[in-house]
């Protein structure tokens, strides 16, 4: 139960106050925020309602998408966001192809070179870098970045205090070498976010939906926090699911749902 953190990507359209308040008055004690909600109610006064509360910010998402214009101002900005909340990571995702090009290669090249061009700032700031990998089906609009191996790659150049990577769980159950790749980056201190979301079939039409509340589908949710464990992580372990019909239900009945699959299937 300490280690259950609401990712708000799970309760949407819920309002930040609401949120904060529902957490606290059910004994949650973190939370996972997203910039456009915490834009939109302001970086400080967002830190503020969270610290009165008693709850701590365990992640903050989004930065990446590096092949759009602007893209190392709007992530030094998210890196200075991250601090004010007390986030300890901003997660990264990376971004696709850049238009008209087929050289995924490249892509994943500059992502590396756009992690360096972000470690100080993030070394001064107290954030880790935490890059996340997704699903191949989203490689060529979302994120090249596609296995936790390629993401630790990616990290290695780097102080481990600065990058680090995300384990999703939606993501990575597929791959067959994941336990060897949490493994890594446990012993390299580099598991700077750990989520989970359940895979659900069959696949709604917006496929960036599809996710699941812990037991909902086939993912071996236990096996991946047990592994997370082993590795040496010790940190929040955040439910986020992206799931339309989730969206249309109150948010403390989402909670309530989330907490009870996540101590059922996962802690």
């Amino acid at each position: 139960m300490k280690r259950f953190s609401l990712n708000s990507a799970t309760t949407k359209g819920w309002p930040l106050p609401e949120l904060v308040a529902g957490c606290a008055a059910a004994g949650v004690t973190g939370v996972g925020l997203w910039r456009e909600e915490v834009q939109e109610y302001g970086v400080r006064r967002a830190a503020a309602l969270v610290g009165d509360a008693g709850l701590t910010v365990t992640s903050l998402c989004r930065g990446g998408f590096f092949q759009q214009d602007g893209w190392l101002d709007d992530n030094r900005r998210a890196i200075d966001e991250a601090a004010a909340l007390g986030a300890p990571a901003l997660v990264l995702v990376s971004g696709g192809l850049p238009p008209g090009s087929r050289d995924v290669d490249a892509a994943r090249a500059h992502v590396g070179d756009a992690l360096g061009a972000l470690v100080p700032h993030a070394l001064d700031a107290g954030v880790q870098l935490a890059v996340e990998p997704l699903h191949p089906m989203f490689c060529s609009d979302r994120c090249v970045v596609a296995t936790l191996g390629q993401a630790l790659d990616l990290a290695e150049p780097y102080p481990a205090a600065a990058v680090g990577v995300v384990v999703d769980t939606y993501h990575v159950w597929w791959d067959d070498a994941v336990w060897a790749q949490i493994a890594r980056a446990g012993a390299a201190g580099r598991i700077a976010c750990f989520q989970v979301a359940d895979w659900v079939t069959p696949l709604p039409a917006g496929v960036l939906l599809g996710r699941g509340l812990p037991g909902a589908g086939c993912v071996e949710l236990r096996r991946f926090r047990e592994a997370v464990d082993a590795a040496g992580y010790a940190g929040p372990v955040e439910v986020e699911v992206f799931d339309a019909a989730l969206w249309e239900r109150p948010g403390a009945d989402v909670l309530a749902e989330a907490l009870a699959g996540y101590l059922t299937h996962v802690a």
